[in-house]
């Protein structure tokens, strides 16, 4: 029986789903170890609201747990060593050098990890893969553990999350499925059931499916490249829409009534963002390449492809319709997050929409109600382009949404916050500088309200 699991990277899923495993498991210590101290410290706050990632209903289960058999601590080794079960949940960034450059997963965080372990641990440990992996990449893990020459045995488990953030705690809670992947030897069985044993006090057994390794570290990747087509589908069919005279909410509608399609993730937008899909997608590609597969690298690239050109698109689209010009305009963001309901802004439509925005030298405020001022900066500098690190100081960022939109051209939806929906849109028309557009990058608000107040109104398929 499990009763230490230690957890190396403290990010949006180690910590999340940490907090869930030691909720519903008193009996097993859960220690999330990570060795930015910042992090660590903010996990450890006492007030469990300023804890470093927002979820609904994250801080409840950090309330109940911290403390009791739920800890957050920067000594990686001592966790390590304690530990009977260790999941490794640290970053897997694409590749920005050599080989692989822009395609293939940074493995570096991986084999640093591995090596830990490896160095640290004194007794059998069961090593488990959270973080979104390439396929084999365990056999690189299990090799680096078994050139220690100490002894130890390892068994190596794939176990990827499958969590939407901003419903993170409840997909943890009442999960679709359990996947996990370990070897087919008696040992690597014996593992699995371990590992079962511990989801089991709160997942239905009918919930959990095992595989061998390789087939559970390629289904995460195949997964998400999946929910990431359907995104850049309708999203496709979206700037046919606005040249025919169709409504794409309506298109989504009617094909989403087929139980063949189903409704889910056909949601015309600016463009899918957040730390997995074009990661993983890329990722895909760059292993059907590697193989000599170029067909089916050219047919997942091109999910990209449609997701920058949707996100350009619409930059071009606020441009073209401001006159052809945005230079030394004021134009507001509403929402910075990729999506509503995290403070994640991996990957977000909006970093690149204010990228080329900038490039033409609008002016730009931005608010949302979870993203801070250091991280919208850190973002467009990041980007590093011309344009972005020129400008980025020039991002005004405000925590007023009516004090935003005031004395500006036009409004750009960029996050579906429901709060937005609530807000006194005629008194936000009322500030602002005439004609008065609002562009709608995620069809969240009612285009006939608006239109009946006075707004010129654009969005996505419409």
């Amino acid at each position: 029986m499990i009763k230490n699991i230690c957890c190396i990277g403290a990010g949006y899923v180690g910590g999340p789903t940490m907090a869930v495993i030691a909720q519903k498991c008193p009996h097993i210590k859960v220690t999330v170890v990570d060795l930015n101290e910042n992090r660590i410290a903010a996990w450890n706050d006492a007030d469990v609201e300023n804890i470093p990632i927002y979820e609904p209903g994250l801080s409840a289960v950090v309330a109940e747990a911290r403390g009791r058999n739920l800890f957050f601590s920067t000594d990686v080794d001592k966790a390590i060593d304690e530990a009977d079960m260790i999941f490794i949940s640290v970053n897997t960034p694409t590749k920005t050098y050599g080989v692989g450059k822009g395609m293939a997963a940074d493995l570096k965080y991986i084999e640093l990890c591995a090596r830990q372990i490896a160095r640290v641990a004194k007794n059998d440990k069961i090593v488990v893969e959270k973080s979104t992996l390439p396929v084999r990449t365990a056999s690189a893990i299990k090799e680096i553990l078994e050139h220690t020459g100490n002894g130890v045995q390892f068994q190596i488990l794939s176990n990827p999350e499958f969590l939407a953030e901003g419903t993170a705690i409840a997909d943890l809670f009442a999960p679709d499925r359990v996947l996990i992947g370990g070897d087919t030897t008696v040992e690597g069985q014996k593992a699995i059931q371990t590992l079962v044993d511990v989801y089991a006090h709160w997942v239905p057994k009918d919930k959990i499916l095992t595989t061998n390794v390789w087939s559970s570290e390629l289904s995460k990747l195949t997964a998400n490249a999946f929910l990431a087509q359907r995104v850049s589908s309708i999203n496709s069919l979206s700037e046919l829409c606005e040249k025919t005279g169709a409504d794409v909410n309506e298109v989504a509608k009617a094909i989403g009534l087929d139980s063949r399609i189903g409704s889910k993730f056909l949601k015309a937008s600016v463009g899918f963002g957040g730390s997995c899909f074009q990661k993983d997608i890329l990722n895909l590609v760059y292993i059907a390449k590697s193989y000599g597969l170029h067909e089916v690298a050219d047919y997942w690239e091109q999910v990209v492809i449609m997701n920058d050109h949707q996100k350009r698109r619409f930059a071009t689209n606020i441009i073209k319709t401001l006159y052809n010009t945005v230079s030394g305009k004021n134009i507001t963001f509403l929402g910075w997050a990729f999506k509503k309901d995290t403070n994640d802004t991996r990957e977000s439509a909006a970093i690149y929409v204010a990228d080329d925005l900038l490039s033409e030298q609008a002016i730009i405020r931005v608010y949302d109600p979870k993203v801070s001022e250091d991280q919208i900066q850190y973002d467009l500098n990041y980007l590093a382009t011309r344009s972005s690190v020129q400008n980025a100081q020039g991002v005004q960022v405000l925590q007023d949404p009516y004090v935003a939109c005031k004395d500006v051209h036009a409004i750009a939806v960029l996050t579906e916050w429901d709060e937005f929906k609530t807000y006194d849109w005629q008194r936000i028309y009322d500030g602002m500088l005439k004609p008065a557009f609002v562009f709608d990058g995620r069809n969240l608000l009612n285009r006939s309200e608006l239109e009946a107040i006075g707004f010129t109104y654009y969005a996505i398929g419409n």
